[in-house]
C-alpha cells in the first residue's frame, strides 16, 4: 500500500485510516466493544494502520479500544491521531453543546484548550491509548476563549517533549490555520468532506495546497449516506444524531439516492461498491493524503480496504464531480 506524508512532517500515513469515532458509541446509537476490537485488529491486518480518534469519542471509551486493540503492537508499526479540546469534565471554556454519555448521563461539552488543559488531555489520551507519544495532535475544535497562540504553544511544548510528533488541527477556517501557523508547523487540517458536502474546495483546500498541508477529510461517505443503503423512511437507533441532519431529510435521501444510481455503472466496472467508489474518489482530491473511514466491526473494514484496489480514469473521476455538482439538496 503506498503510504503518504502529513504536510511537511515525519508522519507516515496510510490513504485511508481507520476513523474511530463510531466505535465509542456516542451519537452512532452504540457499538459492541468485542466488534470494535475485531474491526481495529483487522484494519491493522489489512495494512491500515493509522487510527483517528478523539477522547470525547465515547468520552474516553474510543481512545481506550484503541489502546486495548494495539496493545502488544511495536508502537513504530502503527500511527495514532487523536485530538483534544473537548472538555466535559469541567465549566470552563466555550459552551458547545448538552449531550448524554453512553450510559444516559447528562452532560455539559464545552471548547476549551488553554495551555494547561492541553497537557493535560494529551496525558490522559496517552494513558487511554497505552503509549508513549501520539503521531498526531489535533485540536477537535476552535476555542473562543483561548487565544490560539496559547493553544498552540502547549502543542509545541509537547513536540518538544517528545510526546507528540507532529501538530495539526480540525475544523479550522483558513485564517485560524494562518494564525496557528505562526506559533507551531501545522501539517494537517481535519476537515468534513465529501460528495454531497464539498464547501472547503472554497479555500480550505487551496490553502492546502499552496502551505504543503495536507487534508485530513472526515465523513467521507457522509455517515453512511452515500452508501447507498439509506433510503427514505429509514428508521435511527436511540441516541443516533443523524435523523437531525440536513442530509437525512426523506427529500434529500430520495435525491442522493438518484444521484448514486447514476454512478452505479462506474463502480460495476470496476466491481466496486458504491462506498468503496467514493472513498476511491476521495482519496484522488488535492491534498486529501489520508481519508478517514469509519467502521464497526471487520467486514466493514475489509470493504473498505477494496476500495484501494482499483484506479478510476480521469474521465470517469469527472463524471463523478458532475453528477454531484447536478444535485441540489433541499434546507
Amino acid at each position: 500500500m503506498q503510504r503518504k506524508t502529513l504536510g511537511n512532517s515525519t508522519v507516515s500515513v496510510t490513504p485511508i485510516a481507520f476513523g474511530a469515532w463510531a466505535i465509542g458509541g456516542w451519537m452512532w446509537g452504540g457499538a459492541e466493544d468485542a466488534a470494535a476490537l475485531r474491526a481495529l485488529r483487522a484494519s491493522f491486518d489489512a495494512g491500515i494502520t493509522t487510527i483517528d480518534t478523539a477522547p470525547v469519542y465515547g468520552f474516553g471509551k474510543s481512545e481506550e479500544l484503541v489502546g486495548k486493540a494495539m496493545e502488544g503492537t511495536p508502537r513504530h508499526k502503527y500511527e495514532i491521531l487523536t485530538k483534544y479540546g473537548l472538555n466535559w469534565k469541567t465549566p470552563e471554556g466555550e459552551f458547545y453543546f448538552d449531550t448524554i454519555d453512553n450510559n444516559g448521563k447528562p452532560l455539559k461539552v464545552y471548547k476549551y484548550s488553554a495551555k494547561q488543559s492541553v497537557i493535560r488531555e494529551c496525558e490522559d489520551s496517552l494513558k487511554r491509548l497505552k503509549t508513549d507519544y501520539i503521531d498526531l495532535l489535533q485540536i477537535h475544535w476552535a476555542d473562543a476563549t483561548t487565544p490560539i497562540a496559547e493553544t498552540m504553544e502547549a502543542v509545541a511544548l509537547l513536540i518538544e517533549q517528545g510526546k507528540v510528533r507532529a501538530a495539526g488541527v480540525c475544523n479550522y477556517s483558513a485564517e485560524q490555520v494562518s494564525e496557528a501557523l505562526k506559533t507551531v508547523n501545522i501539517v494537517s487540517n481535519q476537515v468534513p468532506y465529501s460528495l454531497v458536502n464539498r464547501g472547503i474546495e472554497k479555500d480550505i483546500v487551496p490553502q492546502a495546497v499552496q502551505k504543503g498541508m495536507s487534508i485530513v477529510p472526515y465523513s467521507p461517505l457522509q455517515r453512511g449516506l452515500l452508501t447507498g443503503k439509506i433510503k427514505p423512511g429509514h428508521v435511527f437507533g436511540p441516541g443516533d444524531t443523524r435523523e437531525g441532519s440536513k442530509f437525512y431529510k426523506p427529500e434529500n435521501i430520495a435525491r442522493i439516492n438518484t444521484m448514486l444510481d447514476s454512478l452505479r455503472p462506474i463502480a460495476e466496472k470496476h466491481n466496486a461498491t458504491l462506498a468503496q467508489l467514493i472513498i476511491n474518489w476521495t482519496t484522488r482530491q488535492p491534498a486529501m493524503d489520508c481519508v478517514l473511514v469509519g467502521a464497526r466491526d471487520d467486514k466493514q473494514v475489509n470493504d473498505n480496504v477494496k476500495a484501494l484496489s482499483f484506479t478510476i480514469t480521469d474521465n470517469e473521476l469527472k463524471a463523478i464531480r458532475a453528477a454531484a455538482e447536478a444535485l441540489t439538496l433541499v434546507d
